[in-house]
């Protein structure tokens, strides 16, 4: 029986656990966090999967309760491997779907499908995912499902499988050098004492939250970024791979990286349940306006789905003076508000008029040009076109720079809030070079004997951005390969 080691357990390592004790191993994960915060970044998330499907027949077999009343009265339509790659190459830099990304396209739905069968079951994400239209619940963007409470509630149910299957974790325990014999990994040297595998797997996040790594690999200003998830991804997997032998992979100076209330408190606000972390982002801006601290416009609102723009927004934020901006709304989008905006620590400020709105926002330099910026977007709005958004409507606002494409609507209707938001990096993307067994490579492509790799350590998955609800599903996707590769060692 080979002995698996796994650092880290958050969805991509579990998933790796999963898979070893699927195939025999007998398998100890290790976390540096306490009980109560380990779990990595999916505990942050609201759990949701993007994957390829060809139908609701293909979503029964993945749902908590495939008898809920409402699936008769829901349009799931389909999101194919094709769509998913077309997805993809929109935030690929004008480069090729790389192997990566072509593996994650045709083993997204065998991975959801295997991980329902482990017990894992998922929710039609009806709040944030569709609209209702003509009586029917109509989903957009090609995100459909959320696991079962969220990502709390995925890494529960991933830990309760594990458990229940055999594998045991160690919490507390804090990695902090590989083990090397003759060129081969044969374990572990932690805060608790040394721990030897036949296979070391490196689950444990990216360097998102290491201040020093994010402005030496992506750029100054990525230094006092808010962190959205977990303080433990420190880049240690990466600095001890690195250290081995293995080779840099995939592009360091991207990152996933969302509009945040601009006072969150970092590492998602650790005085808070983890179920509220994620009320702190602040994804609505397709309904509204956003400006910067100048009073000036920065990207295209309604470009396309918050799904395809809110991982590359938080950059763009980042980007102004400040590092902040505001969101704008009026009464007509109040109802179509996600949640987080309603969460009663969210920052806002609220007014009668636009002129007190403007006058009462902290940190706004030019409150005429603010003043000047609105008014020429509210006579800019096409009103020919029908407020629909449930799908790209072509509600356009032309003539302005930067355009403005959907879902554009005067803000005409009082009371009138808004909400300062900054940049918060969920996770990084460069990362390791991975053979197809989530092996860790070295420069030359050969394999580092008993080391894998699997999660935000993986390589060249996405690019300059990706599409919403990829993330968890390619942590699952090379989790699991990397646990079946490690099991056969």
């Amino acid at each position: 029986m080979s002995k698996v080691l796994i650092v880290g357990a958050g969805n991509a390592a579990l998933c790796a656990g999963l898979a070893a004790l699927e195939r025999g191993a007998e398998v100890l994960m290790i976390d540096a966090g306490a009980q109560d915060m380990a779990g990595g970044n999916s505990k942050y998330t609201a759990g949701a999967m993007r994957f390829a499907y060809e139908g609701v027949e293909e979503l029964l077999p993945l749902l908590t309760d495939p008898k809920d009343p409402r699936l008769e009265h829901t349009e799931f339509g389909a999101y194919t491997q094709e769509a998913f790659g077309e997805d993809l190459l929109g935030f690929n830099l004008g480069q090729p779907l790389t192997q990566e990304q072509q593996d994650l396209i045709t083993l997204s739905y065998p991975t959801l499908y295997w991980l329902a069968d482990q017990g894992i079951t998922f929710e039609p994400i009806y709040e944030r995912q569709s609209f209702l239209r003509d009586g029917k619940h109509v989903f957009w963007g090609g995100l459909t499902l959320a696991a079962k409470g969220e990502g709390v509630g995925l890494v529960a149910a991933e830990m309760a499988a594990f458990g229940a299957k055999g594998g045991t974790l160690q919490f507390e325990t804090r990695a902090h050098d590989l083990i090397v014999k003759e060129e081969r990994v044969i374990g572990v040297k932690t805060t608790r004492g040394d721990f030897y595998a036949d296979a070391v797997i490196l689950g444990c996040g990216g360097f998102e939250a290491n201040e020093a790594m994010r402005a030496e690999l992506m750029g100054q200003k990525w230094a006092k970024a808010k962190v959205r998830g977990t303080p433990h991804n420190q880049g240690w997997g990466l600095q001890a791979a690195l250290a081995a032998g293995a080779a840099k992979h995939g592009r360091y100076q991207g990152c996933h990286a969302t509009p945040m209330d601009l006072y969150m408190k970092d590492y998602g606000n650790l005085h808070i349940p983890h179920t509220d972390r994620k009320s702190y982002r602040k994804i609505c801006y397709f309904l509204g306006v956003m400006i910067n601290a100048q009073g000036k416009r920065f990207v295209d609102e309604g470009k396309d789905f918050r799904n395809y723009t809110y991982a590359q927004f938080g950059a763009s934020v980042l980007d102004q003076p400040g590092q902040r901006a505001y969101q704008l709304f009026d009464a007509k989008v109040d109802d179509l508000l996600y949640g987080e905006y309603r969460f009663y620590d969210a920052s806002f400020t609220q007014a009668d008029t636009l002129e007190e709105l403007i006058e009462g926002l902290e940190g706004l330099d030019d409150k005429a040009t603010a003043l000047k910026t609105i008014s020429a977007f509210n006579a800019a709005v096409d009103d020919d076109t029908p407020f629909d958004p449930t799908i790209k409507d072509g509600k356009s606002a032309p003539g302005l720079i930067p355009s403005r494409s959907n879902w554009a609507q005067r803000l005409d209707t009082p009371p009138f809030k808004a909400y300062p938001v900054t940049g918060g990096i969920t996770f990084t993307y460069g990362g390791l070079k991975v053979s197809t067994q989530g092996q860790v490579l070295r420069a030359d492509g050969s394999a580092i004997a008993g080391l894998y790799a699997c999660g935000e350590l993986v390589g060249n998955v996405f690019l300059g951005g990706y599409p919403g609800g990829s993330g968890l599903t390619s942590g699952a996707v090379f989790g699991r390969r990397a646990g079946y590769g490690a099991a056969t060692v």
